[in-house]
C-alpha cells in the first residue's frame, strides 16, 4: 500500500470524512496520520475514541499561514477536507466561507509545494459546478486553484488533484440525520420540495473516492464517482416506513442558494472528460493565454452535464439498500 510507513496529514480531520478515513487507515501499516482542525472538543473527543498512538493533533486553523506551514514538517502526503459546508451558512458569511474555502485552500497548496509533499488531494463538491450560492463559489475558486496551482508547478514534485461528490449518507449537518432527529422529536419532516433531487453515496464511498484518486491521480484532475441519486420526498418518506413513522411531511420551501437539482460534471468538462465503470475523471483545460491559436481548434460538439436528474433515480427499495450499506445510517438509528 501506498502509505506504508508513511505519514498522512488529514485537514479539518473531525468531520464525517475524517473520521470514516482514519477507521480505515488505522489497521494499516501507516506511520502516523496528524488531525489539522480547529475544535479541540472533537479532537479531544477523537483521541479518546480511538486510542492510538498513530494518530497525532494539531490545533490550527488552514487560513493561518504559519500554522499550517508547520503542520506539514515531516508530512507525505496531504487529504484536505477542511472546508465551511453548510449552504445557509455561508450566504450570511460569504468573507467567512472565502477566508476557509479560498484562503485556506491556497494555504495548503502553497505549502504543500513548498513542503515538497508528494500528493495534495483537494476534497470538493457538487456545488462547485455551476454554483448558485455562497458555498458552492467559494469551492468553485478552490478547484480553481487546484488547477491554476498544478499547471503554474508543473515541474514541482507535489501532484495536486480534486475528488467532487454530493450528498453523503448520513454526514454529519446533512438531510438524513435531520429527519431522524426530527422523527424522534416528534415532529413533521421538513421537505423543501418534493421533486429536488441530490445524489447520494455513502462516507464508506466518498473515502473510496479520495483513495482513488490519491492513487491515480495526475495534476490538475478531477474526479467524480458515478452516483445514483434519489428526490426529496422519496428519501423522507423511505426514512418514515424504515421507523414506522406516520406524521405527515411539512413542504418549507427551496432555503437560501439551494438549487432544484445538484451538477458533478460540467458540459464543458464533459469535453475533458473520461470515464470507467465507477469514475468520471476530469482533466485540467491546458490552454494557455494565446487565444487566437485557438480560432480554428475549438470543439463543436455539445454535451450533457451530468446531474441529479439524468442519473439513475434510486426508489424506495434502492434507498434503503443504500442506507443500510451505510455505518454511520445504522448508527443513527
Amino acid at each position: 500500500m501506498i502509505l506504508n510507513n508513511k505519514t498522512l496529514l488529514i485537514t479539518g480531520g473531525t468531520g464525517s470524512f475524517g473520521s470514516t478515513l482514519v477507521s480505515k487507515l488505522l489497521s494499516s501499516r501507516i506511520k502516523q496520520i496528524r488531525i489539522f482542525s480547529r475544535d479541540e472538543k472533537k479532537q479531544e473527543d477523537m483521541r479518546n475514541h480511538y486510542n492510538n498512538s498513530k494518530l497525532k493533533f494539531i490545533i490550527g486553523d488552514v487560513r493561518d499561514e504559519e500554522a499550517v506551514s508547520n503542520s506539514l514538517n515531516g508530512v507525505d502526503y496531504v487529504f484536505h477536507a477542511a472546508a465551511l459546508k453548510q449552504v445557509p451558512t455561508c450566504e450570511f458569511f460569504p468573507m467567512e466561507a472565502f477566508k476557509t474555502n479560498v484562503i485556506g485552500t491556497k494555504n495548503i497548496i502553497n505549502h504543500s509545494i513548498e513542503n515538497k509533499i508528494k500528493r495534495l488531494v483537494v476534497l470538493s463538491t457538487d456545488k462547485a459546478v455551476y454554483p448558485v450560492n455562497t458555498m458552492g463559489v467559494t469551492k468553485s475558486l478552490a478547484e480553481k486553484l487546484v488547477i491554476s496551482n498544478s499547471l503554474d508547478y508543473s515541474k514541482s514534485k507535489t501532484i495536486i488533484c480534486a475528488t467532487r461528490y454530493g450528498n453523503v449518507i448520513a454526514s454529519r449537518g446533512s438531510m438524513i440525520p435531520l429527519f431522524i432527529n426530527q422523527i424522534k422529536d416528534g415532529k413533521h419532516l421538513t421537505i423543501t420540495n418534493p421533486k429536488m433531487t441530490r445524489f447520494m453515496m455513502t462516507l464508506e464511498q466518498s473515502v473510496k473516492l479520495v483513495l482513488h484518486a490519491f492513487e491515480n491521480g495526475k495534476n490538475g484532475q478531477i474526479f467524480v464517482q458515478q452516483s445514483p441519486s434519489a428526490d426529496i420526498e422519496t428519501i423522507a418518506n423511505t426514512i418514515k416506513e424504515i421507523l414506522n413513522y406516520k406524521k405527515p411531511n411539512k413542504i418549507i420551501g427551496v432555503r437560501h442558494g439551494e438549487k432544484m437539482f445538484e451538477t458533478l460534471v460540467s458540459s464543458e468538462e464533459m469535453s475533458r472528460c473520461k470515464k470507467n465503470k465507477n469514475y468520471f475523471c476530469i482533466s485540467p483545460d491546458t490552454r494557455d493565454l494565446n487565444y487566437d491559436k485557438y480560432f480554428i481548434k475549438g470543439k463543436n460538439k455539445i454535451y450533457s452535464d451530468y446531474n441529479s436528474n439524468n442519473t439513475k433515480l434510486l426508489n424506495k427499495d434502492e434507498i434503503k439498500k443504500l442506507l443500510f450499506s451505510s455505518e454511520n445510517f445504522k448508527a443513527l438509528i
